[in-house]
């Protein structure tokens, strides 16, 4: 039997889904298929800080969104 490489799984009894199903939850699970998707297009730097520091501004407000007092019901 060979020696496989990298990301594979076994095929046994002729049971495709099942080894495919197992090959996507390892691709997932190392964060392969996120970083093809992120380098799937060009983002310029410019952008790439801009969508950054819009995010941290949004992860900000949720945070105090969240310590916030209830609004009065009267």
């Amino acid at each position: 039997m060979e020696k496989l490489r990298g990301r594979s799984v076994l095929v046994t009894d002729g049971n495709v889904d099942k080894a495919l199903r197992k090959f996507k939850k390892k691709i997932q699970a190392a964060g392969i298929l996120d970083d093809v998707r992120d380098r799937e297009f060009y983002t310029k730097p410019t952008t790439a800080r801009k969508l950054k520091a819009s995010a941290a501004k949004n992860r900000w407000k949720k945070k105090l969104n969240e310590q916030a007092l209830p609004k009065k019901l009267f």
